[in-house]
Formats: C-alpha cells, sequence, structure tokens
C-alpha cells in the first residue's frame, strides 16, 4: 500500500510558520521618531516635551531606559582613533563642514556607523565614524573619518560645539533641560516610548 503524501501539508505549516515569523519580527520593528525638545514635565516614567517644531508630545521611559548627559568637551579630545558623530553641512568641493561634533564613549564604538541625511538643518548630514586623521587647518581643524563603506573630509571650524556622552542617571532627567531622542518607538496606539534618552548638562542643548 503507497504511503500518504504528507508534502502538501508539511509545506503548507512551513509556509505558514514563516508567516508567523514574519509578522513578529515586523510588530517589534516598530517605527521610530526623534525627539529634539525641552522637558516640561516628569509624571513617574512619562516626559512631557516641547519639541523643537513647536508641538507638545510624551513620551514615556521605558523601565530600563539609558539616560545619558551630553556635556561640553573640547576640539583637542578628537584624536586619532576616536570614534566621532558629525553633523555637517555639504560643501562644493565634497567636504562637509561641522555644525556639531559629538564624541562617542569607547564602548559605544560603531554605533549607527555610516553616512546618512540628517534633520539638524536642511540638507545636513550625519557621519558617524573613526577619525583616521586630523591636521590644523586655516580655517579649522582638517579631521578624515573612516566609516565602513567609504570616508569623509571634515572642517571643523573653531567655533564648533563639541559634546560627548557621559552614562548618567534619572536625575538628568528634569523639566528645563533640553534633550534628544534619537529613536523614540512609536507604539501601534500611538504612544511614544524610549529606551535611551540624551540631556543636556549644565544648559547644553545637545547640537546634534
Amino acid at each position: 500500500m503507497p504511503k500518504p503524501n504528507n508534502w502538501m501539508p508539511r509545506a503548507v505549516m512551513a509556509a505558514f510558520a514563516t508567516c508567523i515569523l514574519i509578522s513578529t519580527v515586523s510588530a517589534q520593528q516598530a517605527p521610530t521618531v526623534r525627539i529634539r525638545g525641552i522637558i516640561e514635565s516628569v509624571d513617574g516614567s512619562t516626559l512631557g516635551i516641547k519639541t523643537r517644531e513647536g508641538t507638545e508630545v510624551k513620551v514615556k521611559m521605558t523601565d530600563n531606559v539609558a539616560v545619558f548627559a551630553v556635556v561640553k568637551t573640547e576640539l583637542s579630545e578628537i584624536k586619532e582613533g576616536s570614534y566621532i558623530g558629525v553633523t555637517a553641512m555639504p560643501e562644493p568641493d565634497g567636504t562637509q563642514k561641522a555644525i556639531a561634533v559629538h564624541i562617542f564613549p569607547e564602548n559605544q564604538r560603531g554605533a549607527a556607523e555610516g553616512f546618512r541625511p540628517w534633520d539638524a538643518r536642511v540638507n545636513s548630514t550625519m557621519t558617524n565614524a573613526t577619525v583616521a586623521q586630523t591636521v590644523k587647518g586655516s580655517d579649522g581643524q582638517n579631521i578624515t573619518v573612516k566609516y565602513k563603506d567609504g570616508e569623509k573630509k571634515v572642517v571643523v571650524p573653531p567655533d564648533t560645539p563639541i559634546v560627548t556622552f557621559v552614562a548618567s542617571d534619572k536625575s538628568e532627567v528634569k523639566p528645563g533641560a533640553k534633550l534628544i531622542i534619537f529613536g523614540a518607538a512609536k507604539k501601534d496606539d500611538g504612544t511614544l516610548e524610549a529606551n535611551r534618552v540624551n540631556v543636556g548638562r549644565d544648559g547644553v542643548t545637545p547640537p546634534m
């Protein structure tokens, strides 16, 4: 007696399992929004924020939220081998003119590595990369940064804000403080949730 053909049920089951997996991954990858603004209120884990655009939003911090203080530092702290983020405007000659630089702590090396459009200003860019060379120039510091897909030449004018991140705690999160949240997750019900908050210390406005 021939054996029953089980290929079709197994194929259907495999396809069904794949659909579930794809749906689960999609559900986990909630869209994110970048938020810059001033903290107006703190109610438990919920922040009331007036955004740069003038709107008011509420963001819930996760239970394990990472809080970083954004603090001023010096151009001299940017050395060969530093991992930095450069907010910049493209120049006609192909270089990037920095409008802000943030220095990553060593344990964040490789974070969001690469070159991409940014929304600090119209047509601005962001380059997260390793400093390969730094040379003093006539109009500022000339820096070559390299990332996995290429490199950029960056001019850092003397008055460019230079900041770094310092691991901190929720004591930084208080009304009046300025902040940037790089990726608040937008939930299905429209609420926003953040697992990392970057707060300017001592009145600093996160410049990136």
